[in-house]
């Protein structure tokens, strides 16, 4: 008896009406986000993994589009570093000419801080080689076959499981399976949660987040799997749930022990080129102030030069900056003070005993801070930011209340995707 596929009609119907539906568009340029932007008669369409100048046929829907066929292809377009381009959302950009993606980010600064009416000079971009990221948030569950461990894929909840990341550097990428085996006694059912691990000089240190506080059993087989695999440390939700190792870390030439879930920059050398641009900017500064400052990246660089007065929000950082001051010689005086700046920045008034500072805010930004800035006399200010638009915002605020903008430098510290880091230094007569 033959074989009768009760499915085919339906899906011949729905590849057909697939195909009525495709739009032939050009990408007319390189929206914001990393996507392509093409016009229709519809409006503006998004299109994932497109370059400018490109010719494709696209399925649309409600102003996002899928590429269905690539007819013609930008002479800038090259093979991309990783096997799971396209499904995994962590790169959108990995199919572009280096000089060509490298002008693009370079404008997402240029472009925000235009927007505004300022005034600036744009330096060449900071760039950052592959296989160098440090930090890397992980998308994880288990499930009926295992742990899977990536990334979601773009635009989507989909998780993608990876066996390889050439941005990550790889002391965590060699350490893929251990993570898998860690995610599967954390469990969590079918639920995502998160994994977040960083690469410090004793090893990795790894922190948990959305799976559910382990009990006493659990608690039991994941230090004793920390230990065999040995990892740094292993934390959830910020407490500690085993730490044969304090995860280390230097920041100039101060050893600094990153407290659980601790803020690093993502890459080291991103790190000692912003480090380098504000240290420089703030050299003759006899008394400086280091706000938003984390676990100290900024302040003992400065503090080799000048006296520091360091101010967060986060007890972990700040205990972090207190133990390390205790045992290092050679800095000028180090102080620290928990602070929320949003809620309380710091006045006018309190600023007029500091001539330089440095503020490196979430991607919200330092509005209320900004404010108070521009009403002090501190003459240089070193503004960083992973976020062009509250840069912006920030540094209009800044020059309407007297300062100059000397110089931007971007640095293309998440490489391969439309986030962009900026150091902005300013001057105040």
């Amino acid at each position: 008896m033959a074989t009768v596929n009760f499915f085919w009609p339906v899906l011949k119907a729905k590849t057909e009406k697939t195909r009525s539906m495709s739009t032939r568009v050009t990408i007319e340029r390189m929206g914001a986000g990393g996507d392509g932007i093409a016009a229709t008669a519809a409006g503006s369409a998004y299109v994932p993994f497109s370059l400018p100048g490109e010719v494709a046929n696209v399925a649309l829907e409600n102003g996002r589009a899928t590429m269905m066929a690539l007819i013609e292809p930008s002479p800038e377009r090259v093979a991309p570093a990783c096997r799971h381009f396209e499904e995994c959302g962590g790169c959108t950009l990995q199919h572009w000419q280096d000089s060509a993606y490298q002008e693009w980010k370079r404008s997402l600064v240029q472009d925000a801080l235009g927007g505004r009416g300022l005034l600036f000079k744009l330096e060449p971009l900071v760039t950052c080689a592959p296989q160098t990221r440090r930090r890397t948030v992980f998308a994880v569950r288990t499930s009926e076959r295992g742990a899977v461990l990536g990334f979601n894929k773009h635009q989507s909840h989909e998780l993608i499981d990876i066996a390889e990341c050439p941005i990550t550097v790889p002391e965590i990428v060699s350490r893929l399976d251990d993570l898998r085996d860690l995610v599967a006694v954390l469990g969590g059912g079918m639920k995502l949660f998160k994994l977040t691990v960083t690469s410090t000089a004793s090893g990795l240190d790894i922190t948990a987040s959305g799976c559910g506080a382990p009990d006493a059993a659990k608690r039991q087989a994941l230090t004793a799997l920390v230990i065999k695999k040995d990892f740094a440390r292993l934390s959830f939700e910020g407490e500690i749930i085993v730490e044969p190792r304090k995860p280390l870390v230097h920041f100039g030439k101060v050893p600094v022990f990153l407290p659980p879930g601790g803020f690093l920059q993502a890459t080291a050398e991103a790190e000692e080129a912003m480090c380098n641009l504000v240290a420089g900017h703030l050299a003759k500064s006899k008394k400086t102030l280091d706000l938003f400052c984390g676990s100290g990246t900024f302040a003992f660089r400065m503090a080799e030069k000048s006296s520091v007065h360091a101010v967060e929000s986060d007890q972990g950082a700040v205990a972090a900056i207190d133990r390390s001051v205790r045992f290092v010689q050679g800095l000028k005086p180090v102080s620290v003070e928990r602070r929320d700046l949003f809620r309380r920045p710091f006045l006018a008034r309190e600023l007029a005993p500091f001539n330089g500072l440095v503020f490196d805010p979430p991607r919200a930004g330092a509005e209320a801070q900004a404010i108070e800035i521009a009403k002090s006399s501190v003459s240089k200010v070193a503004a960083v930011s992973c976020n062009p638009v509250t840069l912006a915002r920030d540094l209009s605020i800044l020059v309407k209340g007297g300062y100059k903008i000397d110089r931007v430098v971007p640095v293309d510290q998440f490489l391969w995707s439309s986030h962009v880091e900026a150091v902005a230094l300013l001057s105040k007569k």
